[in-house]
């Protein structure tokens, strides 16, 4: 007999940990600061890949999209990753140069969203980026036609396999079409979570006169 999806899901607990206090009135005044030091938190506290975030995006009709990717960076310029300009995601930021991007760290209840407009590297910037990464992120950008229709998986491992030599071999090789984006907050709100369910919402909104900060009800 099958799983019953019902069954599992209400035999499931959420935050079977001790959580920590979150006092919004001690936070610094950018949010980069606070999402350094929870990134960090996460990372003490043994969080597994505290660097994947969510990707939303939305293509030229509005409809929406996302994805689980890496965040390559978070400095005063904004949240960074990268992809393929011609993938979709980056066809979308074409289209639609507007992003969110969700953190969710389980290991202490916390979750940070990122909202905002996203601007493409300059070309030798990105290829920057994508050689200070793995030879296997080199090899994977080489195999290159992310998104388009893949005819069968042993097209895949032979493509794969070349690319992963030439990235051994060459690892400077140029990806042109390889991008890293920005996405420049305009928003930023940190969750954290708690047993009782009285979670702490605390968002940052950009102004012209700098940050604002609000607390949020849950």
């Amino acid at each position: 007999m099958g799983t019953d999806l019902h069954d599992l899901l209400r035999s499931l607990r959420v935050w079977d940990v001790d959580l920590p206090a979150f006092d919004p009135a001690a936070t610094p005044a950018d949010p980069l600061a606070l999402f350094t030091a929870w990134f960090a938190e996460a990372v003490a506290a043994g969080q597994v890949e505290p660097h994947t975030m969510s990707l939303a995006t939305a293509d030229e009709a509005g409809m929406p999209d996302v994805r689980t990717v890496m965040m390559h960076g978070a400095d005063a310029s904004g949240w960074s990753f990268a992809t393929h300009a011609g993938s979709r995601k980056g066809r979308q930021l074409a289209a639609r140069p507007h992003a969110a991007l969700g953190f969710y760290w389980p290991a202490q209840g916390r979750q940070v969203r990122v909202r905002g407009p996203v601007t493409a590297a300059p070309s030798a910037e990105s290829q920057a980026d994508l050689h200070a990464r793995s030879t296997g992120a080199l090899a994977a950008a080489l195999t290159g036609r992310q998104s388009e229709v893949l005819a069968s998986l042993e097209e895949l491992t032979r493509e794969s396999q070349a690319a992963w030599e030439r990235a051994q071999h060459e690892p400077d090789a140029p990806v042109p079409s390889w991008t890293l984006y920005r996405l420049r907050p305009d928003e930023v709100e940190f969750f954290q979570g708690d047993a009782a369910r009285r979670h702490v919402r605390l968002v940052y909104r950009r102004t012209a006169q700098g940050w604002a900060k609000e607390l949020l009800w849950p």
